[in-house]
């Protein structure tokens, strides 16, 4: 049973919402405006009946108070810097002529002008746009945005909460803009930031606003007593405001720590905080602190970031215990629900038994909708949803499908030496030299080229039945004739086959390994139009048959260069994926990782003899705490090396990985001990080649030289300037040339171009390395 108390103030919520539609009709509208076939108005249209649509869906579902402002047409960080008027100088005028084309001109760049910098939002597949900022940076108001989707809210009726990243977090994220010392702090600017947040504040007041959620997930991190001084400072001037609405300071991700006592004394009206995975321990820490007599407590206990069923009788007992350290106690998820698929209910493919395990974001809204009610009127009033809860976790704790006992035998009898290479880097890297003859500053792409829409037009036709396999299939072997043939005319050194088969670097792998379940509909935003259908890790994993093989050798039957064998990495193929919960993730990888293994063998053997097995969420998935990150990386490092340690000493190990923080993870990279590593550089002006060249990193790399993210066709010159910076940190012998990324999401025009420039930029700086 509950409280009178209780009852009266058990409420639901969440934090945001999938932002791209039930058909992904976001992502049509801005790509059909990129292209000129929509009109601005028409985008603005979409774009406000799917905020409509997210609101009625939320409020129907029982939620009380609905989030606004956490729509963006690319990115809430982007929308935070417009928000603040940090425009970079490169893009006011841009913005000042159109708002709107300079928004997208910062996200995606112009011919001219660079866009901003992208990196991985925390410890997620998401990627925000990051601030650019200096002693100079001059902060204004823009509540613009702000201020109008509330305004659409509020007249649909319901109760709304507007949403701004924090001024803490926002300026712990931000970098010094170009030009600017590399040793500035942005933190420095948040005197003169605070009131531009003051001014935001008292817009939205008055428009109607009586609570406003600042997230503030950098909190979460380790951060320094100047850090929690900053944030202590914050909250005492925006607590301090006559002319606000009530403050929710939200976190998420993982637990608060040292932060926690320094938002729970601040002079707000609430707190937000996650109460899952190891954020669990925020429970502990909240009653060291003596609670939140007198505040408001937003208690995330269903996981934003998963998508099996909650248990709900465990978050009801939280909740009970949260009861007693807070004024008010309501119920949401641990985070936005951004990182989930839209609907569970979609999925009419699955498996009845497997499709009751999951919960997208309507069904995650539910149990928090259920929760809720069950806090505020007591068990008896869910008894239905509680016995259906139970009879889905049992369901799935008992199946033949998550468990396969030939796959734990084999995990089980894996040993130390099965995770190392036979001879040192040294050896191998004279026996791969000699056996690929290779130039100096060699050149390659990092795998992917073009998916053009005949491509995905054949996909939908195969799998329509308008066309048969063999049809598909000469379609494929058509497109590796030609991408093989154009990059051997364009001068390239170590070719791909180009991947026209994959629908996705993770999917494509996960619908051929059998533990895993592959979705047609749960769709989640990755960057900007980029959306990505994350698989299901829903059993062991095991793999039936070579998967690659086939492709690959068709692609080397056509030259005599070398081509890649290409492949995605475990922790990749986990980081990727909706991972179990029900075992540690170390032995998921090492289970992913022995089918990879046998993958490499048989691309070995069948005379591939350079493959690479592609890391990019190496970095993303590193614990947000310090104190967990060893054991991450022993096991994250140990199964990348037992997928790819079974070769020969002459076939040459690539990874690569892309847009993420890697100074962090340097001696994680030199633990894979790659032969060759690819790595993104162009947006961040090398900056990993530094990194790489400070920790004395012993073998080869590739730091890009294009960034493949936006439209724009670097010059031969501009690709050439970085390759002298490149080689300022890394000797030539050991620097490899090519792109940021794969080319899937370019087109054939600019891919063209910039690969051209790409090759004579490295034929130039070779001849300057000969003296010729």
């Amino acid at each position: 049973m509950t409280t009178k108390s209780a009852a009266a103030a058990a409420r639901a919520t969440v934090y945001g919402y999938p932002r791209q539609g039930r058909d992904r009709e976001l992502k049509k509208a801005i790509e059909g405006y990129w292209k000129g076939r929509v009109t601005a108005d028409a985008l603005r249209s979409t774009a406000a009946e799917l905020r409509r649509t997210n609101w009625r869906q939320l409020a129907g579902a029982g939620v009380h108070e609905v989030p606004t402002g956490d729509f963006s047409y690319y990115d809430h960080v982007l929308d935070a810097t417009v928000m603040v008027g940090a425009i970079p100088a490169r893009h006011r005028e841009a913005v000042a002529a159109d708002a709107l084309d300079g928004y997208f001109a910062m996200a995606r760049g112009t011919q001219d002008v660079a866009p901003l910098e992208m990196t991985k939002w925390f410890d997620t597949n998401y990627h925000y746009l990051v601030p650019e900022l200096g002693p100079d940076t001059v902060f204004a108001a823009d509540s613009a945005k702000q201020v109008a989707e509330l305004a659409e809210a509020l007249a649909l009726g319901l109760t709304a909460r507007p949403v701004l990243v924090g001024p803490v977090t926002y300026l712990l994220l931000a970098k010094p803009a170009p030009g600017v010392p590399a040793d500035f702090d942005p933190l420095t600017l948040l005197d003169r930031l605070l009131p531009v947040y003051a001014e935001v504040l008292a817009d939205l007041r008055a428009a109607g606003a009586e609570w406003v959620q600042l997230d503030e997930p950098a909190l979460v991190q380790d951060r320094t007593p100047a850090d929690l001084n900053a944030a202590a400072r914050a909250y005492r001037d925006l607590g301090a405001l006559t002319d606000r609405p009530k403050l929710l300071v939200a976190s998420y991700f993982d637990r608060l720590g040292d932060a926690l006592p320094v938002l729970a004394k601040a002079p707000v009206e609430g707190l937000a905080l996650d109460f899952t995975g190891p954020a669990a321990a925020n429970l502990e820490g909240l009653a060291a602190v003596g609670g939140l007599p007198g505040k408001r407590l937003v208690a995330g206990v269903v996981d934003g970031r998963n998508i099996w069923v909650n248990d709900l009788e465990k978050s009801l007992s939280v909740l009970g215990t949260l009861l007693g350290l807070a004024d008010r106690v309501d119920v949401s998820a641990s985070s936005s629900l951004l990182h989930v698929p839209l609907d569970a209910a979609a999925e009419k493919d699955v498996d009845p038994q497997i499709l009751r395990w999951l919960s997208f974001a309507k069904q995650k809204t539910t149990e928090i909708t259920t929760l809720a009610k069950g806090l505020a009127r007591g068990t008896d009033a869910i008894a239905g949803e509680l016995a259906a809860n139970r009879a889905a976790l049992a369901s799935r704790a008992n199946s033949p499908i998550t468990r396969n006992p030939a796959v734990r035998a084999r995990t089980g009898a894996v040993t130390d030496a099965d995770a190392r290479r036979s001879q040192p880097y040294a050896e191998r890297a004279a026996a791969q030299r000699a056996h690929l003859g290779l130039p100096l500053l060699p050149t390659t792409t990092i795998g992917s080229f073009p998916q053009t829409g005949e491509l995905r037009t054949a996909r939908a036709d195969l799998r329509a039945g308008r066309i048969d396999t063999a049809g598909y299939e000469e379609r494929i072997r058509t497109e590796i004739q030609e991408v093989v043939s154009y990059q051997e005319k364009a001068g390239v050194d170590v070719l791909v086959h180009g991947e026209p088969e994959r629908n996705d670097m993770v999917q494509y792998f996960a619908e051929q390994l059998d533990g895993y379940l592959a979705t047609q509909h749960g769709w989640v935003q990755s960057y900007g139009t980029r959306y990505v259908r994350p698989p299901v890790l829903a059993g062991d994993i095991s793999r039936p048959e070579p998967m690659t093989v086939r492709w690959t050798s068709y692609a080397q039957s056509l030259t005599a260069k070398p081509v890649k064998g290409m492949l995605t990495g475990p922790v990749t193929m986990l980081a990727w994926s909706f991972v179990r919960d029900d075992q540690p993730l170390g032995e998921t990888a090492r289970q992913v990782a022995l089918a990879l293994r046998d993958e490499v063998a048989d691309l070995e053997a069948a005379g591939t003899s350079v493959i690479q097995v592609d890391e990019p969420a190496l970095r993303e998935t590193l614990p947000l705490r310090a104190a967990d990150r060893p054991a991450y990386l022993a096991w994250a490092t140990e199964a990348f090396r037992l997928a790819t340690s079974g070769v020969r000493p002459d076939t040459q190990v690539h990874t690569h990985m892309c847009y993420a923080e890697f100074g962090d993870i340097v001696q994680a990279i030199d633990d894979l001990d790659a032969d060759v590593i690819s790595l993104e550089a162009a947006r961040s002006h090398m900056q990993v080649a530094r990194e790489l060249a400070a920790h004395g990193y012993p073998r080869e790399a590739g730091p890009g030289v294009w960034d493949i993210h936006s439209p724009r066709v670097p010059s031969a010159e501009e690709a050439a300037d970085l390759l002298r910076t490149g080689l300022e940190a890394i000797p030539a012998e050991r620097l490899w040339v090519n792109p940021d990324c794969g080319l899937k999401t370019r087109a054939w025009p600019e891919t063209r171009a910039s690969l051209e420039n790409l090759v004579a930029a490295a034929r130039t700086v070779r001849e300057e390395l000969s003296g010729s």
